[in-house]
């Protein structure tokens, strides 16, 4: 259960989630490699790099040299995407392929969080392009995201700006809680990996969700709570007539580089 709702004479807090895996049942970006297919960005031999990218990243068996391997394949692949094309495709298909594999516990953990008065922000190692749209489906309230260089003709360069992985993620966090005055002693994170481990031990209130065996061991042997999320349920079908509570323009965050890619 989480802590009673905040107290606003206290310094505000956050509850920071990982995306893949973590808040939906799949890799968010891989997840869309049909939709690029139909819309001529990538070939059909790609198209089934992908979908065992996808097999590799479900299995728990990326690793942080497979993960590497992965960000330059797809900074290669996407190079010359024209990023509104991009825009337009993810919009076109979004309730399709992600309200389908949207966990029903971390939907219901974002209105907790919501309803405890805690902002809700995404830190997700997938583009903008894709998070940003997940995270207006979630109701969250920032993300953080890679970004690419996109070239004066609209279109990815291929070349990688922002890596939100890793380190740099438990880096946006702290930028974050400096901008938005988070007391991190006082706020939450969900992550499934060991990669995140920095983004975790940066908060007071670490959870490992569903949690690779490297982050397993962690969580054991730190005393975390490990979430067995395993309900993946369209929002629509969590309650009747669901729709995502009104708030404030989903907002990126631009001081520490979430903004755009794929």
């Amino acid at each position: 259960m989480l802590k009673d709702v905040e107290n606003h004479s206290l310094p505000r807090t956050a509850a920071f989630f990982d995306l893949d895996k973590t808040v939906i049942a799949k890799s968010s970006t891989l997840t869309f490699s049909k939709s690029f297919y139909q819309g001529g960005l990538i070939n059909r031999r790609a198209v089934l790099r992908t979908a065992y990218a996808q097999f590799v990243f479900l299995a728990g068996g990326a690793d942080h040299d497979q993960m590497e391997r992965m960000r330059q394949y797809l900074s290669a692949l996407c190079r010359g995407w024209n990023v509104r094309q991009v825009k337009e495709i993810v919009a076109e298909t979004l309730h399709d392929l992600i309200d389908p594999i949207i966990y029903d516990e971390a939907a219901s953990l974002i209105e907790e969080h919501h309803s405890a008065g805690r902002d809700v922000v995404i830190v997700s190692t997938s583009g903008a392009e894709v998070v940003e749209p997940i995270g207006e489906l979630l109701g969250a309230d920032r993300v953080v995201a890679t970004r690419m260089v996109v070239g004066e003709d609209g279109c990815f360069t291929g070349e990688v700006e922002y890596y939100a992985y890793g380190p740099t993620k438990a880096e946006a966090v702290r930028e974050l809680a400096a901008s938005e005055g988070y007391d991190l002693d006082r706020c939450y994170a969900y992550s499934d990996s060991v990669t995140d481990l920095p983004m975790l031990e940066s908060v007071g209130n670490p959870h490992a969700v569903n949690p690779d065996r490297a982050l397993r061991r962690e969580a054991v042997a730190r005393g975390w709570p490990i979430l067995d999320f395993h309900r993946p349920v369209r929002l629509k079908q969590r309650l009747p007539g669901f729709s995502v509570p009104p708030r404030p323009a989903l907002v990126a965050a631009a001081a520490v580089g979430a903004a755009a890619a794929t």
